[in-house]
């Protein structure tokens, strides 16, 4: 006998507020620190504050706000700890995500990142746009965890990926020329790595990578 499941959820208001409230973050329209007021929200999002309150415990799970009982939610600081420890988290999975990747990578999906890459350059080349560069970056990475054919590696790296985008936003906006300055080249010797049989090399860059990242954020919130 067929057993009887329940029918699968369709994506509602709730997975759309944090889609929104996401961007809005991301773009700068919230702050680090930066209280999320469920009234306000619902009123400009015109759905219903259960709706909103449902969105902001997606991205609390996502790490990209906070919140409790008796305070209100607000998107997270970036503080030297945080950083260290979500760069942390990002350089080792960044390095199993490379490693996993050059095994498996097919011709077709290395010429997908070689045109993500080229997009970077030609959006260099005219008028380059820090947020449109760093989704280009994360949309890079993002092909290389999907690549890896590893859900719970994927998984983990979707675990910290909000925190990730927050902190390169704060990376970019900070030091823009610097960030402008390697971001071709590091993601074009990363592909040419995971077309190698260079294990080592591309560890130790996809590590190098993040750590870069690390060390001008934190210079960043140093000064």
């Amino acid at each position: 006998m067929t057993t009887s499941l329940p029918k699968a959820a369709r994506r509602g208001l709730a997975d759309e507020a944090a889609d929104v409230i996401r961007q809005a973050i991301f773009a700068g329209d919230f702050a680090p620190g930066a209280p999320l007021r469920e009234v306000e929200l619902a009123a400009a999002l015109g759905i219903s504050r259960g709706s909103v309150r449902e969105g902001l415990a997606l991205l609390g799970r996502e790490g990209l706000v906070r919140g409790g009982w008796h305070r209100g939610t607000s998107v997270i600081e970036i503080t030297e700890h945080d950083v260290e420890e979500v760069y942390a988290v990002r350089g080792a999975l960044d390095r199993l995500a490379a490693v996993t990747a050059q095994s498996v990578l097919s011709a077709a999906q290395l010429a997908r990142l070689d045109e993500l890459v080229a997009a970077m350059a030609a959006e260099l080349a005219g008028q380059a746009s820090g947020p449109r560069l760093l989704a280009l970056d994360i949309d890079f990475h993002d092909y290389i965890y999907e690549s890896t054919g590893n859900n719970r590696l994927c998984q983990a790296w979707h675990a910290v990926r909000s925190q990730v985008y927050l902190f390169q936003t704060r990376r970019v906006a900070s030091g823009y020329e610097h960030y402008r300055e390697r971001v071709v080249e590091e993601h074009r010797e990363l592909v040419t790595l995971l077309r190698s049989e260079d294990r080592e090399s591309l560890a130790r860059c996809a590590e190098h990578h993040v750590d870069t990242a690390r060390q001008n954020l934190l210079a960043s919130l140093r000064t």
